[in-house]
């Protein structure tokens, strides 16, 4: 009994791993057809993509300078508006100058006169407290006035009233009107530096927004041109020669 069991065993065991080892093989040879097929995914009646043609080419790069020339002159436009409202810009800082300066020039006329005054001796007056109340009711005057015209900012009206910054009210009223036409036309001076320190820089950003209207205008033109076919000669010349007036008027001309 035993010896039939051992002949069977013996037997069998190498027929089964005969089996399996093949089984095995078998899997192993498909995974590797089903791997190394490049085209596993695709049907083998599918249909090869066919190449874009010469005229298909040229519609698609039409259509980049189309949307190219359209968002440059867009560009082109709004770069035409700043340059005209930097200019309209720079035209006000330009009458501010000319507003400050003639400020200035009437307070230092109105100084001018008084500058011989130093020369003369001061009118002698009674030295009494009612004399010294008069001065400080003439001065704290004379300032209220200039601070109603707008020749006095609140801070300076605020240091004659409280007698800071060298203003004393026991002065005569003629060294008063001295010393506040002084003030006044300092600060007309620092008004029309400040003036000219403002047109200045409103100049240099018209003239830069007008360069960048120019190139953009001049690309827009490039590329709207690329779109149509080559002109004539003639008529090139004659389109080339009127580009520069077109684009020239953007440049602000500034008053020497």
């Amino acid at each position: 009994m035993e010896t039939a069991v051992f002949y069977q065993f013996v037997t069998d065991v190498p027929q089964a791993a005969a089996i399996w080892s093949t089984l095995f093989l078998l899997a192993l040879g498909v995974l590797a057809v089903l791997v190394a097929r490049p085209e596993r995914d695709r049907r083998a009646d599918d249909p090869v993509p066919a190449a874009p043609t010469a005229r298909e080419v040229a519609a698609a790069e039409a259509d980049d300078l189309r949307r190219y020339a359209e968002e440059v002159t867009v560009a082109a436009t709004g770069a035409a508006k700043t340059a005209r409202r930097r200019r309209d810009a720079w035209v006000t800082a330009q009458e501010l100058v000319e507003r400050a300066w003639v400020g200035y020039d009437e307070a230092d006329t109105a100084t001018r006169r008084f500058a011989g005054s130093g020369a003369l001796p001061t009118p002698h007056t009674p030295r009494t407290p009612a004399e010294y109340a008069s001065r400080e009711r003439y001065l704290h005057r004379a300032a209220m006035a200039a601070y109603w015209r707008g020749d006095l900012t609140m801070a300076q009206l605020g240091d004659v009233l409280a007698h800071r910054r060298g203003w004393d009210s026991r002065r005569h009223p003629v060294e008063q009107e001295v010393l506040l036409s002084r003030v006044i036309r300092d600060a007309r001076l620092a008004d029309y530096r400040a003036a000219a320190t403002a047109e200045r820089a409103a100049w240099r950003d018209a003239e830069l927004a007008a360069e960048s209207a120019r190139t953009l205008a001049e690309e827009a033109y490039a590329a709207t041109a690329r779109l149509r076919p080559s002109p004539a000669p003639a008529r090139r010349a004659a389109s080339g020669a009127s580009r520069p007036a077109l684009v020239a008027r953007w440049r602000p001309a500034r008053a020497g």
